[in-house]
């Protein structure tokens, strides 16, 4: 796992500051966390969060802190169904060290990969993460079980941005977990022109170098390549759809590989060139190497948000509840700044991380670092702090419901 450490953090920013320049500006706010939400431990409304320490402390090296509020808890094991490589191992330890609870993790690749198990009748799973476009179907289902919003005292503390919409509105079934974009991302040191547009990637030159990766995400591809057309991001018109099946045939010619696990490393070792890449993945490969660039594209960004969500028959729930609650209150979800540096929605978490100057972690290469550092790269980044501008411009996938089984068969095609 890649993680930030300052000095490279300060290239980084150079280097962003001189593209920002190049581009006509950089981002100065995103959907920052807003005036009207006020985080604080145990009561959101009395002032700032103040952290608790444990006695507990991680192989890292990591105190952890004490759960504000604790929850009383029976069950003796917790099971994870989440993305690859998305939650920070502190996290883990902490929660078995100061509940007593195992945590069992499995991990996928694609929605449709995690939507497809609980819908054939997996029901061990006390927690997934679904995206947004996700939730409606698998609420539709009757995969999901309504949130029991007296157990869930962290709520207050999330921005009101990614709270509400229209995807779940008034998270009846999920809680925001990360956001961010899909965009292009580009390795400058080698691609001299680097695309300005989704449409870009259809250079002849491009194809012909077959040096792309693309996110294994059907709804993403699919989507720009809907974008180039003009038409609709979530269209359920089939001819629309066999149109954009076309150019995406046309550019599996040029792409080396897809990919939603492993983008950073395939850009750092120099596997790929450019793509189509989320957040996150970007962010940490700049850190290593500053040339990596990303681009919004002039068609507008395609926009997300993964959010935790209970199964219909999760069997730890009392476990799911205390897990949401401890691991998203500021003084330990902040650690997602450091290893999965997409777009926070938890507004206590970036308020207590600017005012941490003085806690010292593991930076990952032999150094340290504090929250205020983490929380200073984070927001000087138009990768991870989005532009409002690209946020105006940008698509939010949304569920394309009957359509659904046809985006499928033509992913399946496609990778062909």
């Amino acid at each position: 796992m890649i993680k930030v450490t300052f000095w490279k953090t300060l290239a980084v920013l150079l280097s962003i500051a001189m593209l920002a320049a190049a581009c006509g500006g950089a981002a100065t706010t995103a959907p920052q966390p807003t005036s009207e939400t006020k985080p604080t431990g145990a009561s959101p409304s009395t002032g700032s969060f103040v952290s608790k320490l444990s006695d507990k402390t991680t192989s890292s090296g990591f105190t952890c802190p004490e759960p504000q509020p604790r929850m009383q808890l029976t069950s003796k094991e917790l099971n994870l169904y989440v993305w690859t490589e998305y939650i920070p191992p502190d996290h883990i330890d902490c929660f078995q060290a100061v509940y007593g609870v195992t945590v069992n993790r499995e991990e996928y690749s694609a929605n449709e990969e995690m939507y497809a198990k609980l819908n054939a009748g997996a029901s061990n799973y006390d927690l997934v993460q679904p995206t947004d476009y996700m939730v409606p179907l698998m609420v539709r289902q009757g995969l999901l079980q309504k949130l029991d919003k007296s157990k869930l005292p962290i709520l207050p503390y999330f921005d009101s941005n990614y709270i509400n919409l229209s995807f779940d509105p008034n998270n009846e079934y999920t809680v925001p977990y990360q956001a961010g974009t899909d965009a292009i991302v580009v390795n400058t040191d080698v691609v001299s022109q680097p695309p300005k547009s989704f449409a870009d990637l259809w250079s002849p030159e491009l194809i012909t170098a077959k040096r792309m990766i693309m996110l294994d995400d059907s709804r993403a591809i699919i989507g720009a390549a809907l974008l180039t057309l003009g038409y609709d991001i979530n269209t359920t018109d089939p001819e629309q759809l066999k149109q954009a099946e076309v150019k995406l045939t046309e550019l599996s010619k040029g792409v080396k590989i897809y990919n939603s696990d492993a983008v950073r490393a395939n850009l750092l070792a120099g596997d790929v060139d450019l793509g189509i890449t989320w957040t996150g993945e970007a962010f940490l490969a700049q850190q290593e190497n500053p040339a990596i660039q990303y681009f919004y594209p002039t068609e507008g960004a395609v926009l997300w948000q993964d959010n935790y969500a209970i199964p219909k028959d999760a069997p730890h729930l009392d476990a799911a509840y205390a897990w949401i609650n401890y691991t998203m209150q500021p003084d330990l979800f902040w650690l997602m700044l450091r290893d999965f540096p997409y777009t926070n929605p938890n507004k206590g978490t970036l308020d207590y991380a600017k005012s941490d100057s003085a806690t010292q972690v593991d930076d990952g290469v032999g150094g340290t670092i504090t929250p205020a550092e983490l929380y200073q790269a984070y927001i000087d980044s138009p990768i991870t702090n989005t532009p409002p501008e690209e946020l105006k411009k940008g698509h939010r996938v949304t569920d394309v419901g009957e359509a659904t089984p046809l985006y499928d068969e033509i992913w399946t095609r496609i990778k062909k």
